[in-house]
C-alpha cells in the first residue's frame, strides 16, 4: 500500500505580473510606442524605396557591382549574386525579395546599434558582463514564438513588430562576439596603449575595434543570418516578403509557392553570407 501526499501550493504570479507590466507600459507609454512604431516605419519604407527604385533587370547589374566593390574585387561573388537576383525576378518575386532584404537590412542595423555598444560594455565591465549574460542566455532560449506577443500587444500587426521581435531575435550574437573579440586581446596591447597614455576613447577605437573586428564581423554575420531566419516568423504577425509567401504555401498547402519562395530566400541568405564571409577574411590580419 502506497501513501500519496500532496501539497497544494499557491501559483507564483510570474505570467500576471508580466502581464500587469505590458498593460501599464501600453496605457502609460502609447507615445512613446507610437514613435517609435513611425521611426521604424520610414526606416523599412526608406530602404524599399531604394531597393525598389529603378526597374529589377537595372537594380540587378547595380547590386552586382556594389557586391564587387564590398567584397573587394570578388567577381565570381559578384557573378554568383547576380544569377541569383536574375533568377528571383524570373520566378517573379522581386518585389517580395526586396521587401524581406528591406526587413533584414533594417533590423541588422538597429540590432548593431544596439548590440555592439552593449558589448563594448560588457567587456570592459565585469559586473555588466553577468547582468548581460543572464539576459543573452535568456534571450537565446526563449523559443522565437515568443516574441511575438509583446511585439502585437505594443505594436500590434505589420512589418513594424516583426522587425521588433527579429531584432530582439537577432541581437545576441552581435553582444556576445563583440564581448569575445575585445576580451581575447592580448594584454600585452593594451600594456602598451597604457604606456603611450591613451584614453579610454583612445583605446577603444586605436586598438580595441581594429584587433578585435574579425570576431566582430563574426558577429555580424550571426546577425544577419538570424535577422533573416525570423522573416518566415515575422509573416505570423503581418510582415510581409518572401516569408508570407512561405506562411500562404503552408495554408495552401501550395508546394510550389512555398518552396519558390523558400528558394528565394535561400539565395538572399548565400549572397549576404559570402558577402559578410569576404569581410571578415579582409579583415583578418596577415601573418
Amino acid at each position: 500500500m502506497s501513501l500519496r501526499f500532496s501539497i497544494d501550493l499557491p501559483k507564483i504570479p510570474i505570467g500576471q505580473f508580466v502581464s500587469d507590466i505590458v498593460d501599464w507600459i501600453e496605457a502609460n507609454l502609447g507615445w512613446l510606442l507610437d514613435g517609435i512604431t513611425e521611426v521604424l516605419r520610414f526606416l523599412l519604407n526608406g530602404f524599399q524605396d531604394i531597393l525598389s527604385f529603378l526597374p529589377p533587370l537595372a537594380m540587378v547589374p547595380i547590386l552586382g557591382i556594389l557586391i564587387f566593390l564590398i567584397t573587394r574585387r570578388d567577381i565570381h561573388l559578384s557573378l554568383l549574386s547576380v544569377a541569383g537576383l536574375l533568377l528571383i525576378w524570373n520566378l517573379q518575386l522581386w518585389d517580395q525579395a526586396m521587401m524581406t532584404l528591406s526587413l533584414v537590412i533594417a533590423s541588422t542595423i538597429i540590432a548593431l546599434l544596439l548590440g555592439i555598444p552593449i558589448g563594448i560594455l560588457a567587456a570592459n565591465n565585469d559586473s555588466v558582463n553577468t547582468v548581460v549574460r543572464v539576459l543573452l542566455d535568456f534571450m537565446q532560449t526563449m523559443p522565437s514564438f515568443v516574441y511575438l506577443i509583446p511585439a502585437v500587444i505594443f505594436f500590434s500587426l505589420g512589418n513594424v513588430p516583426g522587425m521588433i521581435a527579429t531584432v530582439v531575435f537577432a541581437m545576441p550574437p552581435a553582444i556576445r562576439l563583440t564581448n569575445l573579440g575585445i576580451r581575447q586581446i592580448p594584454i600585452e596591447l593594451i600594456e602598451v596603449s597604457d604606456a603611450f597614455g591613451a584614453t579610454p576613447r583612445q583605446k577603444l577605437i586605436m586598438v580595441q575595434l581594429p584587433v578585435a573586428m574579425p570576431t566582430i564581423m563574426a558577429g555580424v554575420n550571426q546577425c544577419i543570418m538570424l535577422a533573416l531566419s525570423m522573416v518566415v516568423i515575422a509573416s505570423m504577425i503581418g510582415a510581409g516578403g518572401l516569408g508570407y509567401q512561405v506562411l500562404v504555401g503552408i495554408q495552401r498547402v501550395d508546394i510550389a509557392m512555398g518552396f519558390e519562395a523558400g528558394l528565394a530566400i535561400v539565395v538572399i541568405a548565400i549572397i549576404l553570407d559570402r558577402i559578410t564571409q569576404g569581410l571578415i577574411k579582409a579583415e583578418k590580419p596577415r601573418e
